[in-house]
């Protein structure tokens, strides 16, 4: 028995896809992924800190500090933004990165795009960015409850180097990659 009507609705989604930079205009956008693509971790956390990340990815100027210094690629379905990346280039360090590193943040899908490979393909921009704009070193921090993130990274040859305080209740692991190619 075929199973056609399932296999061209998933052809019929993949295709229409669509990988580009974000920007100031998909504010509104970027937010409401924020919220309900790290919503899935609210059963894992305290009320107390999922409301903290909550007002964070809620927040415009999570967004605008990050627009200000970073390249941002979304992927879109039709209008919608279902997934986003930033790339902070180097000379921008915080507590966690040193200052001639780049760093990836706020890796987000939409729940009902999951399992697509939108994060991995949006990890793949952020690298070939970073390789392309002769960025030498990539760094990233993710929690203990994002294992799927995890796998990602790995898969890209990210190496953990340490782990960090507690943030919203959680440890957080970081990563480097070393080795960029353009």
């Amino acid at each position: 028995m075929l199973r056609r009507p399932a296999s061209i609705f998933s052809q019929r989604m993949e295709t229409t896809l669509k990988y580009r930079k974000g920007s100031y205009k998909d504010l509104e956008q970027l937010k409401k992924l924020g919220i309900s693509s790290f919503g899935r971790f609210k059963p894992e956390l305290s009320t107390v800190n999922w409301e903290k990340m909550k007002a964070s990815l809620g927040n415009d100027a999570t967004y605008t500090e990050l627009l200000d210094k970073a390249t941002a690629f979304v992927c879109t379905h039709g209008a919608a933004i279902v997934g986003m990346a930033f790339l902070v280039r180097s000379g921008n360090p915080t507590d966690l990165y040193p200052a001639d590193t780049s760093y990836i943040r706020l890796v987000g899908v939409d729940p009902a795009f999951g399992g697509r490979g939108i994060a991995k393909t949006l990890t793949r921009h952020c690298i070939y960015h970073a390789g392309s704009s002769g960025e030498k070193t990539i760094m990233l921090h993710t929690s203990e409850m994002m294992d799927a993130a995890r796998h990602i990274y790995e898969s890209f040859g990210f190496k953990k180097t340490g782990e960090i305080g507690p943030r919203y209740g959680k440890r957080y692991r970081l990563y480097k990659l070393d080795t960029i190619l353009p």
